[in-house]
């Protein structure tokens, strides 16, 4: 099992809060996605925000976040809007 620190835009912070959502892998961030992985965080720590889920995104792709396609940027906007409601 490698450690989630060891993919793209993970740092400790993160990888200590995905993994106290039961996310300790980087094969487990993959299987679930970004958009579960941010649900499960955001029940968990209420302040995530719309950069969690980018980072998420990118870690998943493996892809800085903020070189993420803007159609892209505008879904998972969307996503996290929507669970604001």
């Amino acid at each position: 099992m490698s450690e989630l620190t060891s993919m793209m835009n993970i740092g400790k912070e993160m990888e200590r809060k995905l993994t106290s959502v039961g996310i300790d892998s980087p094969e487990k961030l993959i299987e679930l996605g970004s958009k579960e992985a941010f649900m499960k965080l955001k029940q968990a720590y209420p302040n995530v925000c719309l950069v969690h889920l980018y980072t998420l995104e990118g870690a998943v792709h493996n892809i800085e976040y903020n070189c993420l396609p803007e159609d892209k940027r505008k879904e998972l906007k969307e996503f996290s809007d929507f669970l604001k409601k």
